[in-house]
């Protein structure tokens, strides 16, 4: 007696012919796709809206995050040039999540988006949470590495990119 798997046993949906699987591999991103979103749009606005963030001393502000950071970070050049102007700097992360999570949920310019992410994650590991030990506590190497496939694939369905695509007459996703 053989085993295997069988391949001929898909029951297609209504649209088009397509199997449960195909529709399964064109929908797998979304899911990241939302939780990236509305979690940069969050951590964004929590940002923005904490009375003690964005000020350049004093507990929980960006000014004191950077200073004890500094000497643990994997590149403290970088931390230096935040600490030059602290509250500008988090203006730009906030500002930059907001961004970053409107676009990848709505899926407008979704990969310049998804890089958006990456890029804010690599500097945050490689300051904020270089030092977590093991390095799998620092969350931002997570979320670098959650950005990565949609920077790679971006946003092809239920997006504003697939239906400026579409209305373009572009047809399939490139």
């Amino acid at each position: 007696m053989t085993h295997g798997m069988r391949t001929d046993t898909h029951t297609p949906y209504l649209d088009g012919g397509r199997s449960w699987r195909d529709n399964a591999t064109r929908y797998a991103l979304l899911p990241l796709r939302v939780f990236l979103g509305v979690t940069f749009i969050y951590a964004g606005l929590d940002k923005l809206t904490d009375g003690a963030f964005l000020k350049s001393s004093g507990a929980g502000s960006i000014g004191e995050t950077m200073r004890a950071v500094r000497d643990s970070s994997a590149i403290p050049a970088l931390v230096d040039l935040a600490l030059k102007n602290p509250v500008g700097f988090g203006y730009a992360i906030a500002i930059g999540e907001v961004a970053v999570g409107i676009g990848t949920l709505v899926g407008l310019l979704a990969r310049i988006a998804a890089l958006g992410g990456a890029l804010i994650s690599l500097s945050l590991w490689l300051t904020v949470s270089w030092a977590s030990d093991p390095y799998y506590y620092g969350n931002d190497l997570a979320y670098l590495m959650a950005w990565l496939p949609l920077v790679l694939a971006g946003a092809p369905i239920l997006s504003l990119d697939a239906a400026l695509r579409k209305r373009r007459g572009a047809g399939g996703y490139r």
